[in-house]
């Protein structure tokens, strides 16, 4: 227990452009999957999926969201969507997790949907304890019908967030916490 409680009071969120070669290999990369997917999951629906981008796949992606940026703001110049084109193009691996939120005559499709938080978690914690740095983001794309679309989500399908991993480039420093007593209540107390 003393090694889990210690690795999650270290974890940190690692940005994109701080990761780099090696991510994890296939193996690797299948345990957090695995881990991922080992979360609270009422009803036992899985309400989420996993698309993996990586070698030509990630160029591929990155490609869509660049098109999309442009076709969204045809002013932009080059660097812009330079820009936007590089951020699926910094971490080695990146896995987008896909809520498949449905209506269940039993289960709301919010607790489904926090069920696909949940996977993103696991995957941030998984991939710390591997020695990876990893961070979870979604950015404008992650709400772009047409961008989804060109990715392979069914129209009932969203983005709960995009895991990005690789190896940090420098130890991430920590950032300021809430304080615990202007976030905790007491119910009757």
């Amino acid at each position: 227990m003393t090694d889990t409680l210690a690795l999650l009071k270290l974890r940190r969120s690692v940005p994109p452009q701080f990761l780099t070669a090696p991510g994890p290999d296939e193996s690797q990369l299948g345990d957090i999957l695995t881990i991922g997917a080992r979360v609270p999951d009422h009803g036992k629906l899985a309400p989420w999926r996993f698309i993996v981008f990586s070698g030509a796949g990630r160029d591929k992606a990155a490609e869509i969201v660049a098109q999309a940026f442009k076709a969204k703001y045809p002013e932009a110049d080059a660097e812009k969507v330079a820009f936007e084109r590089n951020r699926l193009l910094q971490a080695p691996v990146i896995v987008a997790v896909v809520s498949t939120a449905k209506p269940h005559v039993k289960i709301p499709e919010w607790e489904q949907e926090l069920s696909a938080g949940a996977v993103c978690m696991n995957m941030l914690v998984a991939a710390h304890a591997m020695g990876f740095g990893a961070s979870w983001l979604t950015n404008w794309f992650s709400f772009d019908r047409a961008v989804l679309t060109a990715l392979g989500l069914g129209a009932d399908e969203r983005i709960a967030g995009f895991i990005h991993i690789g190896t940090p480039t420098a130890a991430p420093a920590d950032r300021e916490r809430p304080v615990l007593a202007d976030i905790v209540s007491h119910f009757g107390a």
